[in-house]
C-alpha cells in the first residue's frame, strides 16, 4: 500500500532527488528563474517554498538550517539578505510555474519556474492596468440632479 506517500519521486533514488532539488533551488535563488519540466518544478516548488519562508527571519539557527539543505554559501547570503526583504510581507507562494509548451526531443511538458516579486514585466503590466481601471456607476444621474437643488434653496433663504 501507498498510504502517505504522495510526493513525486521524478524517477530518482533520494539521494539524487535531494541533490537535483537542491542544485535547482540554488540555481532558482541565483537566477532567479529557471527553465524545467513541470514535473520537476512542481516538485521544486515543495521542495524551495519553505527554505524560501525560512529565511524570513534572519538569526543564525535559520541559517544553518537554509545552509544544511543548499549547502552553497552565495545563495544562502543571496537569500536572506535580497530576497527576504522582497518577501518579508508575502504570506505564502513565492514561486509561480509558467507552462511554455512540450519539448521537442521527447514531448515532455516544460515550464519557467520563477520567484514572484522579480519577475518585472509582469509586475509592471500589473501597475498599468491597476491605472487604467476606472470604476463607473450604474445609477443614473440621481447624484447630479441633487447638486442643482441645493443652490436654488440657499438662493431662496
Amino acid at each position: 500500500m501507498r498510504h502517505n506517500k504522495k510526493f513525486n519521486h521524478l524517477s530518482r533514488k533520494k539521494g539524487h532527488r535531494d541533490s537535483m532539488l537542491a542544485n535547482m533551488t540554488i540555481s532558482l535563488i541565483k537566477h532567479k528563474r529557471i527553465f524545467t519540466t513541470l514535473a520537476k518544478a512542481k516538485a521544486l516548488r515543495v521542495y524551495a517554498e519553505p527554505i524560501i519562508n525560512r529565511a524570513k527571519k534572519d538569526d543564525t539557527a535559520s541559517r544553518r538550517l537554509v545552509f544544511s539543505y543548499l549547502q552553497d554559501k552565495n545563495a544562502v547570503s543571496i537569500l536572506f539578505n535580497e530576497i527576504a526583504q522582497k518577501i518579508a510581507d508575502r504570506p505564502g507562494g513565492y514561486t509561480r510555474i509558467l507552462k511554455m509548451g512540450n519539448r521537442l526531443g521527447d514531448n515532455a511538458k516544460t515550464c519557467f519556474i520563477e520567484l514572484v516579486d522579480y519577475n518585472e514585466a509582469l509586475l509592471t503590466e500589473k501597475k498599468e492596468t491597476a491605472k487604467k481601471a476606472t470604476r463607473r456607476s450604474r445609477r443614473s444621474g440621481k447624484k447630479a440632479a441633487a447638486p442643482e437643488a441645493q443652490p436654488q434653496e440657499q438662493a431662496a433663504e
